[in-house]
């Protein structure tokens, strides 16, 4: 097992040849610091292009950085061979060799972990070749043999054991990427690398893969990386979650620190679904926020950060969903036009314009409500709920004490 971290990390791309002068390096990550800990379970997440899988190819050894350094269990690995990084990475695409069967595809690094010279393998070859032979007949090679019953405790820990005499075109996608998973269990790295292993599978067999990976790294206790678009993964997979946009650290944290107190506008826009509301509020008097005619006033550490703010009077206001609800129409309740229902089943996400401000807001609806697009609502603001940020889209500070709680050694919360 291992630790992870990127110290001032950058990597830029050469201008495409042919596009003249005004063409500028394409830079993909830009002084990147991060640290992962041991047997963590980190998920990277950001639009496209922002740099998460340069990230881990890096970390893989198939790029090389521009500047910085990257250590792996405190070694410097950044001028060291990717075979002897001792980290295996799972790819987006499966990469299966197609010629070999499942059981060759798992145990095909664990064949190249270590040179051989000519008279061992012609024995591991000789092994192989006689392998359908009754067990007279068949010559013993010790390394073959182990890596044999490596093989089979993979195959037994992904349920593969049917299929190992299969070739990846007899397979099912789900079946794919669990070879992919045996692959870099077999070799027992340090660090495990997936990029977007899921996308390629339908929903339900996302589901049931997602937990499988979560099961797997709880009983090997390797530190992983994983890359996704996919919010559900995010939220639910990893210990932490690493927010990234144009090659620059948005935010670190717990899924539900992201999720509650996000550290700038970006973040809350990314994180959720849906989205955090923003709308654009004015300091009023007495630690009230204006929206349109309406005031309100904020609690909890939102209030104490509003208390504490001597800045500019114009801010942003951030609202999840589940703060904004559904109440008879009084004078502090905010008057709105149902513009869009979606209905998910367990809920309804409500899509509503403001009649003061024309802003739009969605909440989250009990599935047993009767709305339709067009109805004219009324709508209550929890006073806990306000996320409040500046005019540069940074989070206003929350009071120390808040933040005490993530000094030291993170404490890696159960998944």
């Amino acid at each position: 097992m291992a630790d992870v971290c990127f110290q001032q990390v950058c990597k830029t791309y050469p201008p495409r040849a042919g596009g003249g002068d005004q063409q500028q390096p394409v830079t993909v990550l830009e002084n990147l610091d991060l640290q992962i800990d041991d047997g963590e379970f980190l998920v990277l997440v950001g639009p496209s292009g922002c740099g998460k899988s340069t990230l881990l190819r890096l970390l893989a050894g198939l790029e090389q950085p521009t500047g910085g350094e990257i250590f792996v269990g405190g070694r410097a690995v950044s001028r060291v061979r990717p075979s002897r990084r001792d980290v295996a990475m799972v790819f987006q695409s499966y990469a299966l060799y197609p010629h070999l069967s499942v059981a060759d595809n798992i145990g095909f690094g664990l064949r190249r972990s270590q040179r051989r010279n000519p008279l061992e393998h012609l024995q591991d070859g000789l092994h192989r070749l006689c392998r359908p032979l009754p067990q007279a007949l068949q010559l013993p090679s010790p390394r073959e043999q182990r890596i044999e019953r490596r093989i089979a405790e993979v195959a037994a820990t992904l349920e593969l054991e049917p299929l190992l005499a299969r070739r990846p075109k007899e397979l099912s996608g789900g079946q794919k990427q669990r070879v992919a998973l045996g692959r870099a269990i077999a070799r027992e790295p340090a660090v495990f690398l997936m990029d977007e292993p899921l996308s390629n599978l339908d929903a339900k067999l996302r589901t049931g893969t997602r937990s499988q990976i979560v099961e797997l790294q709880r009983r090997l206790g390797t530190t992983t990386l994983y890359v996704t678009h996919d919010q559900v993964e995010a939220m639910t997979m990893g210990h932490r979650i690493a927010v990234l946009n144009a090659g620059r650290l948005q935010q670190l944290g717990t899924p539900m620190e992201l999720y509650q107190w996000p550290a700038n506008l970006f973040v809350a826009q990314f994180i959720g679904s849906p989205p955090m509301n923003l709308l654009p509020v004015q300091l009023a008097g007495g630690g009230q926020l204006q929206l349109g005619s309406r005031r309100f006033s904020p609690s909890g550490p939102s209030a104490e950060a509003l208390a504490c703010w001597h800045g500019a009077a114009e801010l942003t206001a951030g609202l999840r969903a589940e703060h904004v609800r559904l109440a008879p129409a009084t004078n502090r309740n905010l008057a709105a036009e149902v513009c869009h229902v979606e209905a998910l089943g367990n809920e309804q996400v409500l899509t509503c314009r403001l009649a003061d401000g024309d802003h739009l807001v969605q909440l989250r609806a009990e599935p047993t409500q009767q709305i339709r697009p067009g109805e004219h609502v009324h709508l209550e603001i929890e006073a806990e709920g306000w996320r409040l940020f500046d005019a540069a889209g940074q989070a206003l500070p929350r009071p120390q004490r808040e933040q005490s709680r993530r000094t030291g050694e993170p404490s890696l919360p159960p998944l």
